[in-house]
């Protein structure tokens, strides 16, 4: 019970615990000012998939050069399981069936019953049908024409930046099919990935920015070619910015510092100019780059020119960010706080 009379009596008015209240003030204060420039650091552990060894960070794509890869010889459309089909004789008009191939790849054919088309390319099943026509007896020298009002499985599909299946009867072109998909958007890549059945390495496509140039890479692409439609590199913007994120790259212009500062609203108050860093990854290396954003912005120092996957980190300065997050009530209180420690 003394104890705590004792106690309210230190917080009352016994003027020799106000006394050590006033000396302990400013023991106060500099904590605050510790935490407010030392703020408290956590650690994370990393729980994704570890890199392997021989498993490159950024691989280079190297566009394809080889001419047989990128324009080989027309190909003749290959019937599959779904594509309807109309034959028609010349100079016959009692003789127009049309057909779907089944699942088991054949038809069935007026006159001459179930035939296996699937696989077969259109003047090879023509030419099958002609004979079992001749050899049935019922037409002398048929001429056979066979058509593909629907054919599901003849299409090149887009993934990645572009989704979508394009009708491919034949061959195409690539522009021609990018174009019926769209065209490219902003955020997609000039560099094309075709990856086709039958080829063990991808082929690659860099359409450029010279239009001038562009009819070396309009290369033909055939039915149940996947084009792989990437995403153009990015600028990563993180720290005292206005606005962090990703910033994508221009195919047809460099990225500066300055540039992407402006892209991310600008630096914030809080933002150690003198100390931004740039950290760029080049194979299994990570190099980090010390700028003066300052010096730029006066001209003392090149403005320096970004590439993709660049991480650019503006550090923030404790003290301005406490003065921000609190605004002027932060500092009139630290002033109060010092002028009642040291008031005599």
């Amino acid at each position: 019970m003394m104890r705590k009379q004792d106690h309210l009596s230190l917080v009352s008015g016994n003027p020799l615990s106000r006394s050590h209240v006033i000396r302990s003030l400013p023991f106060l204060a500099a904590a605050m000012l510790a935490l407010c420039l030392y703020p408290s650091q956590a650690s994370a552990q990393f729980s994704g998939p570890a890199i392997g060894i021989s498993q490159p960070v950024n691989p280079k794509v190297t566009p394809t050069t080889d001419p047989a890869i990128l324009y080989p010889a027309s190909r003749d459309v290959i019937l599959q399981q779904g594509d309807l089909l109309t034959v028609q004789i010349y100079g016959m008009t009692d003789y127009t069936p049309a057909v779907r191939v089944s699942v088991d790849g054949t038809v069935q054919l007026p006159l001459i019953g179930s035939l296996h088309v699937e696989g077969l390319t259109l003047h090879q099943a023509e030419h099958l049908i002609a004979e079992r026509l001749t050899s049935a007896g019922m037409y002398r020298d048929p001429q056979v024409t066979i058509q593909l009002p629907e054919a599901p499985n003849q299409v090149v599909t887009l993934t990645g930046e572009m989704h979508g299946n394009i009708p491919v009867a034949g061959q195409k072109r690539l522009l021609d099919v990018l174009s019926a998909a769209g065209g490219l958007p902003s955020t997609a890549s000039h560099t094309i990935t075709i990856d086709r059945p039958g080829i063990a390495q991808p082929i690659v496509v860099d359409l450029g920015t010279d239009p001038a140039k562009s009819a070396s890479a309009n290369v033909p692409v055939f039915p149940r070619d996947t084009i792989v439609v990437s995403r153009v590199g990015v600028v990563y913007l993180l720290g005292a910015f206005k606005v962090q994120g990703a910033i994508p790259m221009q195919q047809n212009s460099p990225l500066t510092l300055m540039q992407a500062t402006a892209l991310g609203g600008g630096d914030g108050y809080q933002g150690k100019m003198e100390d931004l860093r740039i950290i760029r990854t080049e194979g299994f290396d990570r190099k980090v780059v010390r700028v003066n954003l300052r010096k730029i912005y006066d001209g003392k120092e090149p403005d320096p020119v970004l590439q993709a996957d660049d991480i650019v980190l503006l550090p923030t300065n404790a003290m301005k960010a406490a003065i921000k997050n609190g605004g002027v009530a932060t500092l009139i209180g630290i002033g109060s706080l010092l002028l009642y420690a040291t008031r005599p």
